[in-house]
């Protein structure tokens, strides 16, 4: 994150959240209280960020409507839409 103070506005399954300049998307989930992770393996085991470089790709979310992007290599912009496979579940 930056030191300029700068806050945007973000929406993560349906619940808005205002965050730092320069936050990625998997600090924001955490902010968010997202404590489920990001998405459901096929053993059906909630996964979320663990490398934190888009290496395990764990941290899988649909933003804007892209399948697939690596929440820990996004950052936040303003009015930007994050859905994970738990939405709603917090």
């Amino acid at each position: 994150m930056t030191d300029s103070g700068a806050r945007i506005r973000l929406n993560i399954d349906g619940v808005a959240l205002k965050v730092e300049a320069g936050t990625t998307v998997a600090a924001a989930l955490v902010l968010a209280g997202a404590k489920s992770g990001t998405r459901v393996s096929v053993g059906g085991e909630p996964r979320a960020a663990f490398c934190g470089m888009g290496v395990c790709q764990e941290c899988r979310v649909t933003i804007d409507g892209r399948a697939h992007a690596l929440a820990c290599q996004t950052l936040c912009r303003d009015g930007q839409t994050v859905r994970t496979q738990h939405e709603g579940a917090r």
